[in-house]
């Protein structure tokens, strides 16, 4: 059986001028039916095959984040069904894939692996400090072929992920490691991010790959909301379209072409309900999310949606505007599993006649024997040499050798465990920690409040963590990064208490154009009450300073990142600020500074309540 091959249509002229005539697709957009609440386990069918068929499997992975190491701590493993295992790493990552299409060949199934968008971005200093092209190396060393873009690819800004996709140094940093760095081997798909200019994707829309001869189609986009949730400065020249609509419009077009079997590749996503135990990889209980009624209106011809986004595990199908199956997928986060699609063409009709998915784990550890996992004696699990790729180690070992005298300095201490998960009010111990270090951070620019905003803060601060040989509670400079590794700069502005009161409105949806509710974290002496009941724009109460009532005349001045600053995550009213100082460095400078001071204990989270 032939590999899959690659063939690319000419999209900037053939398929974008067909796309450009057929503009919006009549009734793109327009969802059926919302989805029932629950959902079983994968497995499609489409009818018997009206000639000879052609097997095939599809891989994929999303939300990777640069996690070359394996993920320590709380999120060392994925608990699912009840049990948890330890998983990820690239270097397993790369075992896995290799043996799944293994597997797959012996069926006589070619593989295509495919993400689902936010591979590089939020990444851990081994990959960020060379501006993410070790990620990029060893995605090209693990045999990635296509992937959406995520919102995180657009963390530097559109230009540099054009560099990302094509190659050549640095503008500013030039190649650090000493090679050249050529680019993504693999295809970014970015259908919904049209440069304001020419009205076209920043890059390809599309992907045609062909199985055995029958023409599979990837269409690859992020999510509509991205504006609201990346650095604006770095976007001004591009626009971000309707999910449905785009991805109806590109579907459209394959089929014009005669690709009638398409997979749609969206960073976009939903989760699987809360339950005990744990509801199992490749479940789909209790499905919601905004992933649902966009499926609810996509065109049947896309049969298969990888999704990604909400770093949540789920294997599902959904109805589409016809009320056929859609086969919809995520593989969590990190690199810690991998999704596992099979499928039937119709060589006749080019068309899916069967589909099926499952996501497996990353296994990385030693099993005991009795069921659980090996362990060291300050309880980190074992990592299992015998499942190590020794080519994707090969590559990794070189940028953690060349980030290791960095990434493993001792900046400080922390008195326990410091972690980001948020209390009923939404506020956690490592919001407040953070907010309280770029408060001392600014101090001498007069600044009196700090506001973090919850995505921002990556990882938790774990005390027994101990990957640069450090003794409990010591935290070196990479796991600090790992738990702010934007380079925001931190900036302080003058607002009024009643903008500032607006600013803590726009929190909750329904003011000041906010779609998501989202908690600012807090520093210490800055103290609310919120309500969610209260109408929009009256939910905040009981705003104090130090214990005095804010004063909706008075100026107040106020430090954020400026991912806040800019307006993003949806708060326009931090725009409004005058006077904006920066300060030296970066955010994740002001926290070493705090830990520095340590040991640090975990924050109180009882600045925020709520009332009924």
């Amino acid at each position: 059986m032939p590999l899959p091959q690659r063939r690319h249509l000419a999209v900037p002229v053939a398929v974008l001028a067909v796309a450009g005539a057929l503009g919006a697709i009549p009734g793109a957009g327009t969802a059926a039916a919302a989805p029932p609440a629950e959902f079983t386990p994968v497995s499609a069918a489409y009818g018997p095959p009206k000639g000879l068929t052609v097997k095939g499997q599809f891989l994929s992975y999303n939300d990777f984040h640069g996690a070359i190491d394996p993920p320590t701590g709380s999120g060392a493993v994925v608990n699912a069904s009840g049990t948890s295992t330890p998983a990820g790493g690239v270097e397993y990552l790369a075992t896995f894939l290799k043996r799944l299409r293994a597997e797959a060949k012996a069926e006589g199934r070619p593989t295509i692996t495919a993400g689902a968008g936010d591979l590089i971005g939020a990444t851990p200093l081994v990959s960020a400090a060379f501006h993410d092209e070790p990620t990029i190396e060893l995605m090209n060393e693990v045999g990635l072929q296509v992937s959406s873009v995520g919102n995180h690819e657009f963390d530097e800004g559109v230009a540099e992920l054009v560099r990302i996709q094509r190659g050549g140094c640095h503008p500013v940093d030039g190649c650090q490691d000493g090679d050249p760095y050529r680019g993504a081997r693999f295809t970014y798909l970015a259908a919904n991010t049209v440069d304001r200019k020419s009205g076209l994707p920043i890059l390809p829309p599309i992907d045609i790959r062909y199985v055995d001869g029958v023409p599979v189609g990837f269409i690859g986009m992020t999510l509509e909301g991205t504006p609201s949730i990346v650095n604006p400065a770095g976007i001004t020249g591009v626009r971000f379209t309707d999910e449905i609509e785009t991805a109806n419009k590109w579907s459209s077009v394959l089929k014009l072409f005669g690709v009638k079997a398409q997979v749609l590749l969206l960073h976009e996503g939903g989760s699987q309900a809360t339950a005990t135990p744990t509801p199992g990889v490749s479940d789909c209980a209790g499905f919601s999310g905004p992933l649902a009624p966009i499926v609810a209106g996509l065109n049947p011809e896309i049969s298969v949606v990888i999704s990604g986004h909400t770093h949540r595990f789920y294997s599902c199908k959904l109805p589409n505007s016809k009320g056929a199956d859609t086969v919809v997928t995520s593989a969590g986060s990190n690199g810690q599993l991998i999704t596992d699609i099979d499928y039937t063409l119709d060589r006749r009709t080019g068309r899916f006649t069967e589909i099926t998915a499952k996501n497996v784990i990353v296994e990385n550890g030693v099993p005991d024997g009795k069921g659980g996992w090996l362990r060291d004696a300050a309880g980190a699990y074992l990592r299992n040499p015998d499942t190590v790729d020794a080519a994707a180690k090969k590559v990794a070992d070189k940028y953690r050798a060349a980030v290791a005298p960095i990434a493993n300095r001792v900046v400080g201490s922390i008195s326990a465990d410091i972690v980001r998960t948020a209390g009923p009010a939404g506020e956690s111990p490592l919001g407040d920690v953070i907010a309280d270090a770029q408060l001392a951070y600014t101090r001498s620019a007069g600044a009196q409040i700090a506001l973090m905003n919850p995505g921002g803060v990556r990882a938790d601060l774990d005390a027994d963590q101990s990957s640069g040989g450090e003794t409990y509670g010591q935290v070196t400079y990479g796991e600090a990064f790992t738990v702010q590794p934007f380079n925001n700069l931190v900036v302080t502005q003058t607002l009024t208490g009643a903008q500032l009161k607006n600013v803590l409105e726009q929190q909750f949806p329904g003011f000041g154009g906010q779609t998501t509710q989202r908690i600012l974290q807090v520093s210490n002496g800055l103290t609310y009450t919120w309500s969610a009941s209260a109408a929009p724009g009256s939910k905040v109460s009981a705003l104090t300073l130090n214990g005095t009532p804010v004063d909706p005349a008075a100026n107040y001045l106020v430090t954020t990142n400026d991912f806040l600053a800019n307006g993003g995550d949806g708060f326009t009213n931090l725009t409004l600020g005058t006077g904006r100082v920066t300060a030296p460095g970066f955010d994740v400078d002001a926290l070493v500074a705090h830990l520095a001071t340590g040991p640090i204990a975990p924050g109180p989270a009882n600045r925020i309540s709520t009332a009924p």
